[in-house]
């Protein structure tokens, strides 16, 4: 009997330890990690803020310096990555919808200004590296 009492008590934490975690590094974020926001800031420029605090690290560790590209090739790449990303998001049955969680209204007649373009730009080539996918 008391084996039997020993043997139903350890069964379910032999489970329990087993157990995966469930949160890993790529894990895909909850939509408000990886949402994004527009706003002005004092000056009237725009400014992003991303949920998710390894931006700000894959910014300042991998991203390349914001001279390397000009203002107009941020623009033109990001409303490349725009258009991609809304199409990615209206098919969450094709794409996953945890990622493509938010759509991304960028309107082109907007000057958003030389460091909102950089920081979109980097945060599509983030969403890159950090999930392993291909957006452009």
């Amino acid at each position: 009997m008391m084996k039997k009492l020993i043997l139903l008590i350890s069964l379910p934490l032999l489970f329990f330890a087993c157990s995966t975690n469930q949160t890993t590094k790529n894990s895909i974020p909850n939509k408000e990690d990886n949402s994004l926001k527009f706003e002005p800031n004092e000056e009237g420029d725009y400014d992003i803020v991303v949920f998710d605090p390894q931006y700000d690290v894959y910014l300042k560790s991998i991203a390349l310096p914001k001279e390397s590209y000009s203002k107009q090739y941020y623009e033109q790449m990001n409303r490349l990555y725009v258009m991609i990303w809304n199409q990615r998001h209206m098919q969450p049955l094709v794409y996953n919808p945890e990622l493509y969680a938010v759509s991304i209204d960028l309107d082109p007649s907007v000057d958003y200004g030389y460091d909102f373009e950089y920081k979109l730009f980097n945060f599509f080539r983030f969403i890159e590296h950090k999930y392993r996918v291909r957006i452009r």
